[in-house]
Parts: C-alpha cells; sequence; structure tokens
C-alpha cells in the first residue's frame, strides 16, 4: 500500500441530535448534514472533510439494523492536547476509559465513551 489505507468512516448512533451535540462539543467544530442515499435510506452527519488534506473523513450514521457499542472499529481524533477533548467528553455525557497516556514517540492517547456508548480514541503529540 502507497497511502493510508482508511478513507471513510462510520459511527453507528441511536439518537443523533445527542451525538450530534457531542461530538461537535468535544472536537469543536460543526458536522455537515449529507443526503441518504435512495438505495440505503439512513441519515448521516459527516465531521469537516477536505479532499486535498491529509486523514480520512466520515460520519456519524444512523440506520436500521446497525446499532453503536463496544467491541467494533476503534477511530482516533487528531487533537492538539487529547486530555483536553477527554475532559470535553465528560463534560457532555461521555464518560473515560483511558486517562491521556505516553505512547513513547508516538505521542499521547486518551480513550472515551460517547453518549451512544462508542468507544473512540483521542491523539495529541502533547
Amino acid at each position: 500500500m502507497q497511502t493510508n489505507p482508511v478513507n471513510w468512516f462510520e459511527i453507528y448512533v441511536e439518537d443523533m441530535e445527542r451525538a450530534k451535540a457531542f461530538y461537535e462539543a468535544v472536537l469543536d467544530g460543526k458536522l455537515e448534514h449529507l443526503p441518504s442515499p435512495e438505495s440505503e435510506p439512513c441519515e448521516l452527519w459527516a465531521f469537516p472533510m477536505s479532499h486535498e488534506g491529509y486523514g480520512s473523513a466520515g460520519a456519524l450514521i444512523k440506520m436500521e439494523g446497525c446499532a453503536p457499542g463496544d467491541g467494533g472499529t476503534l477511530i482516533y481524533f487528531k487533537c492538539d492536547d487529547c486530555a483536553v477533548e477527554a475532559a470535553r467528553a465528560v463534560e457532555n455525557g461521555g464518560r473515560i476509559f483511558k486517562e491521556k497516556m505516553s505512547i513513547d514517540k508516538y505521542g499521547f492517547i486518551a480513550l472515551v465513551y460517547d453518549t451512544e456508548g462508542n468507544m473512540i480514541g483521542l491523539h495529541s503529540m502533547k
């Protein structure tokens, strides 16, 4: 592989308004509504994305038959200081699984649960 292999992600939710409020507060940004595909009706709200930038794009999704929760793929969000976003997660109805910890020369991570029960990772270099 010559590039990063992930180009899209979806985080399943049950309560879209609650989930949107959580992610917008924790990551300090706005999500954008995406139209639902005609073949599979669902509700999608995308994280800010750039087709020219580094990283991958993704969205919150509410779709029949797809539930949120433990045991899935772990997504890490880039942060300036992951302890700040972890604190925001708690302030906005989430909870901390692992406080900020060093991963040596690769920076720091914190693991939190969102309001839907999904675990997400927060990564920073300081």
